[in-house]
């Protein structure tokens, strides 16, 4: 069932695996209890048979009596076992549920953790070649979707194989042709349900585009909102925004219209298996091969193996959906960042800095922003560069910092070579005011305090003054 790309996931379920291995014991179990009230149901209805041909028979006896007080005893007594099966299996799915599911969801979570700290060590030239609606989308839709393989789609896959294990031998024991005949329609609506939800994946996948390009869209609307107030630019930015929404109805209509065949699908063939069961089950009864109790032994299973059947479609789907979203995911997380350090150097700084014939291109422009430049800054003097827009005077700053490394040439603080100090070290000690400012959704005590592990009243105090 796994393929190459889910094979990522192995390892989280393996470290959760006593939920999965209750989960399996679950299902196990819950399945048994459905099987059961099927056999009880088909001895009760063929004790019905036999307690109405006995009341008959001794009809106008004293015996009649006996056998009426006999026969609702054990119409109680089987109707009472059936319900007392039902809540334990109502037990056992509960806790089927609390394994299997929580076991996706612990996963999930560990994923989305993963994946945002991995995103956090990846370089500046990461982010530039990708948009923000893309990087949102793999960190919350591509992982619920690998959590629905991990959570329903092992679920009913198991219940699926437990389920035919059980109960399709136990119906070639009692009839073979009715067997064949009965179960006949369901890898039909298998295959069918299958393709439904290969289409519906295209639909959902064109509605994941369409929902990353929409949130895209409004967040750097919203991020530049004073440049549209500025060119009064608003009406535009909402027609725009209204073209991107429409496209989005009009696919989520669209998925809605497939979505829709699903359940009438389901019961025609339902429907389809019920009515042979009964036909042909009416004609062993007739011949004397079969009981009535064991037409409804029969539509029991039908109604049983429905779901199951029509999951094992429906999983495939999100087997394969899952795949291209771990696939999408695995792509991001096998990227890795060339800004390693070379000795991790951890010292403090007095603050002489040397750019020596510093030469640097954008990777993923390809725009030579830097072209042999060499300075020199003394410990507690001040350089300020002034120039055009686009000269290259935040990439000096970005260099500095090492958010890039260089193309050719040397920086150097304190004598050491900025690849070669621990970026954490490098980093805490330079104070970076970028010229887009930012703010986080949360108080302005907090972002002043934001490069502090360990904020100080006083200094936040004083930088509020200064600033």
């Amino acid at each position: 069932m796994p393929t190459r790309s889910l094979a990522a996931v192995n390892v989280h379920i393996l470290h959760y695996k006593w939920h999965f291995l209750g989960g399996v014991l679950f299902v196990v179990l819950s399945t048994l209890l459905t099987i059961f009230p099927a056999q009880l149901v088909r001895y009760s209805f063929d004790l019905v048979n036999e307690g109405i041909d006995l009341y008959h028979l001794y009809a106008g006896t004293q015996a009649q009596a006996g056998v009426y007080q006999l026969f609702g005893r054990n119409v109680l007594f089987y109707g009472m076992l059936i319900i007392a099966l039902a809540l334990l299996r109502g037990i056992f799915l509960f806790f089927m549920r609390q394994t299997l599911i929580v076991m996706s969801r612990l996963i999930e979570n560990d994923q989305k953790n993963q994946i945002y700290q991995h995103y956090q060590s990846l370089p500046l030239s990461f982010y530039r070649r990708h948009s923000t609606g893309d990087l949102m989308s793999r960190i919350s839709e591509d992982v619920g979707r690998v959590r629905m393989y991990l959570g329903p789609g092992i679920m009913y896959f198991l219940q699926l194989v437990v389920l035919f294990v059980l109960v399709v031998p136990l119906m070639l024991m009692v009839n073979v042709r009715l067997t064949l005949l009965t179960i006949l329609p369901l890898p039909i609506l298998s295959v069918a349900i299958f393709y439904i939800n290969n289409l519906i994946e295209k639909k959902s996948d064109d509605i994941q585009k369409a929902l990353a390009a929409m949130t895209t869209f409004t967040q750097e609307a919203f991020s530049g909102i004073r440049v549209l107030k500025s060119f009064v630019r608003q009406q535009d930015s909402l027609d725009n925004f209204t073209a991107a929404t429409n496209e989005y109805k009009d696919k989520s209509l669209s998925l809605n219209f497939v979505n829709s065949l699903f359940f009438p699908l389901i019961m025609f063939v339902v429907g389809i298996s019920t009515i042979v069961t009964v036909w042909i089950g009416g004609q062993e009864v007739i011949n004397g091969t079969i009981t009535t109790g064991t037409i409804a032994e029969f539509i029991i299973y039908v109604n049983l193996l429905t779901w199951p059947v029509t999951a094992l479609g429906w999983t495939s789907s999100l087997v394969q959906r899952a795949e291209a979203s771990q696939a999408r995911i695995n792509e991001f997380l096998d990227e890795k960042t060339d800004i390693v350090s070379r000795r991790n150097v951890a010292q403090e700084i007095t603050g002489e800095i040397v750019f020596d014939h510093v030469s640097f291109t954008y990777p993923d422009t390809g725009i030579k922003a830097l072209r042999d430049v060499s300075f020199r800054i003394q410990p507690g003097h001040t350089l300020a560069i002034i120039g055009n827009t686009g000269s290259g005077k935040s990439t000096v700053a970005a260099l500095l910092c090492r958010l890039y490394d260089v193309s050719s040439g040397d920086i150097q603080v304190d004598g050491v070579d900025v690849r070669d100090y621990a970026l954490t070290s490098l980093r805490e000690q330079i104070g970076y005011v970028p010229q887009d400012v930012f703010l986080f959704s949360d108080s302005i005590r907090n972002n002043i305090n934001f490069g502090l592990n360990h904020p100080d009243e006083t200094r936040m105090a004083q930088a509020a003054r200064d600033a």
